[in-house]
């Protein structure tokens, strides 16, 4: 499969533009106020600091590094999110794929990138909602009971790859930019997951999985597995 890379570089996720306008203009207006109508100049030096910290923590939420795999494609799972393993298991999948899998999760803290990538190239075949509840994204059950997007692609080689989305007990809002029936690649955003939760890859048992639980890994960048 031909690739076609958008070379589009971006710095701040566009998820998070308006949100820190918003944080941005409202600090803005409250520092303003106490410095020029507070005579009491303690409660302009207390909060200043606060404001400001608060607000680069939001910016480290929506930041967005411009990353290329920059290696051969052809067969290879990527990590589709930056955080760490927390499971590498043989599973049964009930809700779309319905049989024995590799399931490989991803689990993102707040202090992680928030943008998802596709895990593969190929052809985006199911996008899918699913309602559900925002417990710990850690916990196990929260694949299938915690609220999530699910995404099947089909890879060139006529592989089926899951990537679900979960939502946790911070991450309230999943955003999935997959459109059933189109091409996608592994530079691409698959979606993006707002205060960090959870990512998880199901792969064909016959696969090679390259990490283990516990391993911190690269969204776009830590190779997970090969397909045979």
């Amino acid at each position: 499969m031909m690739k076609l890379r958008r070379n589009k570089k971006i710095k701040l996720h566009r998820e998070g533009v308006g949100l820190l306008a918003g944080t941005f203009v409202l600090f803005f207006f409250v520092v303003a106020y106490l410095y020029a109508f507070v005579e009491n100049k303690l409660a302009f030096y207390i909060v200043t600091p606060i404001a400001l910290i608060l607000f680069l923590l939001e910016v480290n939420f929506f930041r967005s590094p411009l990353r290329k795999y920059g290696q051969d494609t052809a067969k290879k799972i990527v990590a589709p999110a930056d955080g760490k393993i927390v499971a590498v298991e043989e599973v049964y999948e009930p809700e779309v794929l319905k049989c024995n899998c590799i399931q490989i999760s991803v689990f993102m803290s707040v202090f992680n990138v928030h943008a998802n990538w596709y895990p593969v190239d190929g052809f985006v075949r199911l996008v899918r909602h699913h309602q559900g509840r925002f417990m710990a994204a850690y916990l196990p059950k929260s694949s299938v009971e915690n609220e999530r997007s699910t995404v099947v692609i089909e890879t060139e080689c006529g592989r089926m790859i899951l990537a679900r989305q979960i939502a946790g007990a911070v991450a309230k809002r999943i955003i999935t930019y997959a459109k059933e029936g189109e091409e996608c690649y592994i530079d691409e955003h698959m979606g993006f997951i707002k205060f960090g939760s959870r990512v998880d890859v199901y792969v064909p048992l016959d696969s090679t999985v390259k990490v283990e639980i516990g391993q911190v890994v690269t969204g776009n960048q830590t190779l997970l597995a090969e397909l045979s």
